[in-house]
């Protein structure tokens, strides 16, 4: 298995020759949608602060402010690349503004993303956004107590539990990272953490409860759902590797056009862990020459089908690339090692091959 992968690097020295100088060029015109979005979050907020709507319009207005929300997290990813401005106190500046809704600071980003996600993508120890392994859960006697609710039940609330669970995990990056940064540059990312949610806090009081649900609370559950959508299907069908292959462990998903223009591109995945300081505007054209070279190890699907395929499956790794259900003791393959999308299949652990599945050599379907 091992020998089967690449770093992005070896793939990027491979693409790169086919792509114009301008695809590695920031692209500061995308602050022109992030400045839509603020526009519409400010003027949203607004108008359910000042005046007497009825409960259909406000909500009506949450679920604008939720897309937007969620746009705007989008955006801040970009930016925070470096793909939209390459000044470093103005990009984590603009940063901040386009994370602000997510309360999620810039420095700690670029930590927990940038440098620890993208440098150590499925690793099982090192990647922090990797999920548990079997042997992990076997460790942790309340995870192991979670896993003995039935499948099907967990699947419902491991679904619902998307409108929760990018807040809940950059808290507990928080957390994790804090103690990593530098004594003097803590004061700064402490001020991150707690700046956004002050004035999230803040306007709770200001407005009142009753207008801060449709303001604040219900847009917030509604972009994490719609962040996390993309995030549970970036990897969460692939292996974990010992390599850092982009081919091997990620995946992108499939959206309608204006989808990729309101969410800036964000489901081009594997393009993004090959050239993540690429603007997205320009993956497209990566994505083509990597059909033309390695059409049979990249991995894509329609969004829904991505979806329906985490539904269908646990999320519990099992020797690397598979899937297992600790209660049931059923396993399922990954992409890239016999995970069929149109197919979900599952054997019972007791008659799975006893041989390393990494070197047993079983393929899957690219897209």
């Amino acid at each position: 298995m091992k020998n089967d992968l690449h770093t992005f690097g070896w793939y990027a020295a491979r693409l790169i020759p086919h792509l114009p100088k301008k695809v590695f060029q920031p692209v500061p015109a995308r602050l022109l949608g992030g400045l839509a979005y603020l526009f519409i979050v400010t003027g949203g907020i607004i108008a359910i602060s000042l005046f007497d709507l009825n409960f259909w319009l406000s909500a009506g207005i949450s679920v604008i402010l939720g897309f937007s929300f969620a746009g705007l997290g989008f955006l801040g990813h970009e930016i925070l690349h470096g793909t939209v401005v390459r000044k470093h106190w103005l990009r984590d500046w603009l940063g901040a503004i386009a994370f602000l809704p997510l309360s999620t600071g810039p420095s700690l980003w670029i930590k927990w993303h940038n440098v620890e996600h993208h440098g150590h993508t499925q690793d099982e120890e090192r990647d922090p956004d990797a999920w548990l392994s079997h042997d992990q859960l076997k460790k942790n006697p309340i995870l192991k107590l979670i896993y003995r609710i039935p499948f099907s039940v967990r699947s419902v609330f491991g679904f619902l539990s998307l409108a929760v669970t990018f807040t809940i995990h950059s808290f507990r990056m928080f957390l994790v990272y804090f103690k990593d940064f530098k004594s003097q540059k803590r004061p700064k990312v402490l001020l991150e953490f707690l700046i956004p949610w002050s004035i999230w806090i803040g306007l709770l009081f200001i407005i009142g409860f009753g207008n801060w649900i449709f303001a604040y609370l219900l847009p917030l559950l509604i972009a994490n759902f719609i962040v996390m959508s993309y995030i549970a299907t970036n990897h969460r069908l692939n292996p974990l590797v010992p390599v850092n292959d982009p081919l091997a462990n990620s995946l992108s998903v499939t959206v309608p056009k204006w989808v990729d223009v309101l969410h800036f591109n964000f489901s081009y995945h594997t393009e993004h862990h090959l050239f993540p300081g690429m603007n997205p505007k320009y993956y497209p054209l990566v994505k083509k020459h990597i059909k033309k070279m390695w059409p049979e190890r990249y991995h894509e699907m329609p969004m829904w089908k991505a979806m329906y395929a985490l539904w269908k499956t646990p999320r519990v790794y099992y020797q690397k690339d598979r899937l297992i259900d600790p209660e049931e003791e059923h396993l399922y393959d990954t992409l890239g090692r016999g995970l069929d999308p149109d197919d979900i299949r599952s054997q019972k652990k007791s008659k799975e091959k006893q041989d390393n599945p990494f070197l047993h050599g079983k393929k899957g379907m690219g897209n």
